[in-house]
């Protein structure tokens, strides 16, 4: 199981936009719940959304709600953050997770596999 996750952009400026993806290999669209995830240096990993496999259910975590949108294509296998708004506190490593469990959830020790990260820079 392999994750390969792309961002188009990596730098924006204060008030832009990024589309992160993240296309899976080795597993089926259904199969796994999907989770971003972000860590800024020194900070802890925090969850930032998750979509369900099952019905496509949506959570976003409150300090980016109604900045990050998440969404699925189970026709490529790959899961979308949309990020708009941008700001400072932003910037972090992102990276995508998969989990089997039967609820949503973005609890770290949840996730069964993790993507290697890519780096998201919000400056101006």
């Amino acid at each position: 199981l392999r994750f390969s996750c792309s961002v188009w952009g990596g730098l924006v400026l204060p008030g832009g936009f990024l589309n992160l993806s993240c296309a899976a290999a080795g597993f089926s669209y259904g199969d796994y719940d999907i989770g971003w995830f972000r860590q800024a240096p020194s900070t802890e990993r925090e969850g930032v959304a998750c979509i369900s496999r099952r019905d496509g259910t949506k959570f976003v975590t409150y300090p980016v709600k109604d900045r990050f949108t998440i969404s699925g294509d189970a026709a490529k296998n790959a899961v979308y953050l949309q990020m708009d708004r941008m700001k400072f506190e932003d910037a972090a490593v992102y990276y995508c997770a998969a989990t089997s469990r039967l609820t949503l959830t973005l609890r770290r020790d949840a996730m069964d596999y993790w993507g290697k990260g890519t780096l998201v820079t919000v400056s101006s």
